[in-house]
């Protein structure tokens, strides 16, 4: 029992550094976006340098759950949650490349005049924070419907990447000039559009570590 209580007393501090890893991922969306429509170069470069740390949280948990295991016997439900994490980290640390990826972008497009007022991309950030977010507490609750609300929201990031999408693509007929301009908002959108996929994935998680079925609730269409 001493050592069942070890295990338990151990994995609910790593799900805590879950948590933890996942508004490091939020903040570096956030801030992402905020370089990209303000032109702050330099907070576009603080979230570059501030992914290093995300890859580190990542790499620490992984090695935390490992050692967990190893000094304990944990039964099969509990390795499915030490597995849910696993699966869980790699997905935050994928959303936060995408948010060091607008900030490239950010630091590319530097103080060249913009393309078009930026209103849907940072829709689409919002409802990707709200996805990660909701996605993690959905973990820590084991709470079915609140992860199938998260994923429904997928929907929503989905239609605001088709309308950014087909907008620059009329920019470029329009005018070849703005090409690469245009493709680089979209390359942005798109980050945005698979941070959602992400989420969509950790309650994919959830659902199985409270059903025990691996089941696709929200199909992207990317």
């Amino acid at each position: 029992m001493e050592s069942e209580g070890a295990f338990r007393k151990g994995l609910q501090e790593i799900e805590n550094d879950v948590v933890a890893m996942g508004g490091m991922v939020e903040k570096a969306i956030e801030r992402a976006v905020e370089a990209l429509k303000k032109r702050e170069l330099v907070l576009a470069h603080k979230v570059i340098a501030d992914d290093a740390k995300i890859n580190q949280k990542r790499f620490n948990i992984e090695d935390r759950c490992i050692r967990l295991i190893a000094a304990h016997r944990p039964t099969v439900d509990e390795l499915q949650i030490v597995a849910a994490v696993f699966n869980i980290i790699v997905d935050l640390e994928r959303t936060g490349d995408y948010a060091d990826g607008i900030a490239k972008i950010a630091i590319m497009i530097g103080d060249e005049p913009p393309l078009k007022p930026l209103i849907d991309v940072p829709r689409m950030a919002e409802i990707a924070i709200e996805m990660t977010h909701g996605s993690l507490q959905a973990f820590v609750n084991r709470d079915v419907e609140k992860a199938k609300k998260v994923v429904s929201l997928d929907n929503v990031v989905d239609g605001l990447y088709d309308q950014v999408f087909r907008e620059l693509i009329t920019f470029m007929m329009v005018d070849p000039k703005t090409i690469d301009r245009a493709t680089r908002l979209i390359w942005v959108a798109h980050n945005l559009e698979r941070a959602a996929d992400r989420s969509t994935n950790i309650c994919e998680r959830v659902v199985f570590l409270v059903t025990g079925k691996m089941e696709e609730i929200g199909a992207s269409k990317y």
